[in-house]
């Protein structure tokens, strides 16, 4: 690192699956970029101001969870999108000429990420979607499925008026629902011998079981999904897109 070095991160707890330094990293040094990306484990959301405070080089930082949703009040502004989402995984630092920091804007790259690579996997009758969890990884995924024309129904360990809980699952609303997404962090190192308690005796052909955990390659979910015969796609794709887009806007 040198005196111009820019530095860019990722927030989270733990950060023992993200591959988000191997791919900046690998970036700048084949584009030549004076840059580095490094992870920052906080086991408190609000010790994101110490952390600024002591990397005063900061360019910017992905979020990842649990301070998707958390990190929200400690920002200046938000992006329309993530707003509306009400989730964030991406931190622009905005700088007067000075290099001194104005404030803090959050943006949501997820809701993209996730939509570029379902839109080209939907085939006819994948009108609905059942989305397990409620973080913010899930609000990103139903906003960019809405945006697609896809119906979404949440599902999570909790009742309430938005979510049904995994035992209310019936063989008939698996069914009608051929797109079934875990946005749940359950499967993902070093956790992975874990996976939500979804009824995968009622997938078939018809279904598509998408991951986004991309670390393991493979998951839990997935290979029990393929046991009945489901298609399956991890969220490795869905990483890199939003990385892309993550750059994009630190540096627009």
């Amino acid at each position: 690192m040198t005196r111009d070095t820019q530095i860019y991160g990722l927030i989270g707890y733990p950060l023992l699956h993200s591959y988000s330094t191997d791919y900046f990293n690998n970036k700048f040094a084949s584009e030549g970029i004076d840059a580095c990306y490094k992870n920052f484990e906080l086991e408190d959301v609000y010790q994101l101001m110490e952390l600024i405070a002591e990397h005063p080089k900061l360019n910017g930082l992905n979020v990842t969870a649990p301070y998707k949703e958390a990190v929200m009040p400690l920002l200046d502004e938000l992006d329309d999108d993530a707003r509306a989402i009400g989730a964030v995984n991406v931190i622009k630092f905005v700088r007067d000429t000075n290099g001194e920091l104005l404030h803090l804007r959050g943006y949501n790259t997820d809701m993209d990420g996730f939509g570029h690579t379902m839109e080209p996997l939907l085939q006819p009758g994948m009108d609905k979607a059942l989305v397990l969890g409620t973080g913010g990884a899930a609000k990103a995924v139903r906003y960019a499925l809405e945006r697609l024309g896809v119906t979404v129904q949440l599902v999570s360990r909790h009742k309430s008026a938005q979510t049904v809980v995994y035992r209310e699952l019936t063989k008939s609303m698996v069914a009608e629902h051929h797109l079934v997404v875990n946005a749940t962090p359950l499967g993902k190192l070093p956790r992975v011998d874990e996976c939500p308690d979804f009824p995968f005796r009622f997938l078939g052909p018809k279904h598509l079981a998408y991951d986004l955990i991309y670390n393991p390659e493979e998951t839990l979910f997935m290979r029990r999904a393929q046991e009945y015969g489901s298609q399956v796609k991890n969220g490795l794709e869905m990483l890199l897109l939003q990385a892309f887009a993550s750059y994009e806007i630190w540096n627009s």
